[in-house]
């Protein structure tokens, strides 16, 4: 039993000091979710959990290999240069605007043909 005890506080020691090492080598501006020192705390004061959390939620984040080849790392949003081209908003878009127009003919004819069908509707029904 002693020995499976210290088989895992030399697991726990072995993990803190990797995560201690990875915590302080990373560098501050990739650190994620707290700021470093926090970061040495947590690891410190909850071990092991503390060195689990770190490489879950704290490590930098790995750059990722896209099907094309090319590297994506996370955080890094969409470049301008990658960006459509297309308009932002529909009242910027000259197309929308033009179909804007034919579709203001069209209401018309639809109101006119209502207004056709409800007047033919009240002859039919002089009583209301």
């Amino acid at each position: 039993m002693i020995r499976l005890y210290s088989l895992f506080v030399l697991i726990d020691l072995a993990l803190l000091v990797i995560a201690l090492i990875s915590c302080l080598s990373a560098e501050e501006s990739e650190i994620r979710a707290l700021p470093r020192i926090a970061w040495v705390f947590i690891i410190l004061l909850f071990s092991p959990i503390g060195a689990i959390a770190w490489f879950v939620a704290g490590r930098p984040a790995r750059p990722v290999r896209l099907s094309n080849g090319t590297t994506w790392r996370p955080g890094s949003g969409f470049p301008e240069r990658e960006r459509s081209a297309a308009p932002l908003a529909p009242d910027d878009d000259p197309e929308f605007l033009k179909s804007l127009g034919e579709d203001k003919g069209l209401l018309q004819r639809w109101e006119a043909d209502l207004r056709r069908r409800e007047e033919e509707l009240r002859k039919q029904d002089p009583g209301q």
